[in-house]
C-alpha cells in the first residue's frame, strides 16, 4: 500500500513521501512534472544543519561534536539527519498537510523538527520549525528541490539579485571573502539580506518565483538534467561560522512560498 501523501488544489498536485524523509516526491501542475524523480531527488528537508558542515564537526560551548562525514562529501558532513528517516503524520486536508519527526543519533541534542504544506491553485507554501526537547543548540534548517533542467525541450532561465556570492575553497566551504557573483555552473551560496527572492522560468511553459525570508541561496545546476535552488537560514558550515542558537524559548522558523504561472 502506498504511503504518499496527496494535495490538490486545481490542476496542481503535490505528492510527499512522509515515510522517507517527508519529501516531495513531485509537484504537477497541469500534468507537468516540476521535479526531478528518484529515491534522492524531488525535494527534501536539510536539518538540522543544511549543506556541509567542515569535517563533520561543530561546536555547543565548550563541547565539540562529531557528526558523520558523507561518502558523498567527505570529508564532510551533508545535509542533515532527517532527509531518510520516518515522519509522523500530524494532519491532512485536501489542501494541506503537517508533518513531525524527532532529533535522534547521530544529532547530539533531543529535538523535534515540524514541516507544513498549504497547497493552492498557484502556489505552495512550506514551513520548517525546529524545535529543542532539552538544551539549546546550533541548528539550520532548508529545502533542497531538484527542479527539471528543461520542460518541453527549453532550458531554465535564472533571474536573481544576490548582494554577494561567497567565495568556494577547493574544500568546496565558503572561504570567508564575499565576492561578485561569477558565471554559471554553479555549486555555490550567495547572500541577499533582503530575502530569496529568484525566478525560475521555462520559456513558453513555465514561470516560478521562489521566496523567502532566509537570507541564504545555495544554487546547484552542474548536473546536466536538474537545478537546485536552496534556500537556507545560514550558510554552508553555518553551524561553525553562523550559528543560530535554538533555546526552549526560541525555537527556529523558516518558510518558503514557490508561486507559478504558465506562459
Amino acid at each position: 500500500m502506498s504511503t504518499l501523501t496527496r494535495l490538490t488544489a486545481g490542476d496542481a498536485e503535490l505528492t510527499i513521501d512522509p515515510e522517507h524523509g517527508c519529501r516531495i516526491d513531485g509537484l504537477r501542475i497541469g500534468g507537468t512534472e516540476l521535479l526531478l524523480q528518484g529515491a534522492h531527488y524531488g525535494a527534501f528537508v536539510m536539518a538540522p544543519w543544511a549543506g556541509r558542515t567542515a569535517n563533520g564537526r561543530f561546536r555547543n560551548g565548550g563541547t565539540v561534536h562529531q557528526l558523520p562525514v558523507s561518502e558523498h562529501a567527505a570529508p564532510h558532513a551533508l545535509h542533515g539527519t532527517v532527509r531518510d528517516v520516518p515522519w509522523k503524520t500530524a494532519h491532512v486536508t485536501e489542501t494541506t498537510a503537517a508533518f513531525t519527526t524527532e532529533l535522534a543519533e547521530p544529532w547530539p541534542y533531543a529535538g523535534r523538527v515540524t514541516q507544513t504544506f498549504e497547497l493552492t491553485e498557484d502556489s505552495l507554501t512550506l514551513q520548517l520549525g525546529i524545535e529543542t526537547l532539552t538544551d539549546s543548540f546550533p541548528a539550520q534548517v532548508g529545502w533542497h528541490p531538484w527542479f527539471h533542467r528543461t520542460l518541453g525541450g527549453r532550458e531554465v532561465e535564472l533571474d536573481f539579485t544576490p548582494g554577494w556570492q561567497e567565495e568556494r575553497g577547493e574544500d568546496h566551504l565558503p572561504t570567508g571573502r564575499r565576492i561578485a557573483p561569477t558565471p554559471r555552473p554553479w555549486d555555490d551560496c550567495f547572500g541577499m539580506p533582503g530575502g530569496v527572492d529568484i525566478t525560475l522560468t521555462w520559456p513558453e511553459q513555465l514561470e516560478l518565483r521562489l521566496t523567502s525570508r532566509a537570507e541564504w541561496l545555495v544554487i546547484y545546476d552542474e548536473p546536466a538534467d536538474a537545478v537546485c535552488v536552496e534556500p537556507q537560514s545560514g550558510p554552508p558550515n553555518g553551524l561553525n561560522t553562523d550559528p543560530r542558537l535554538v533555546t526552549p524559548i526560541d525555537p527556529l522558523e523558516l518558510a518558503t512560498t514557490w508561486r507559478w504561472r504558465r506562459l
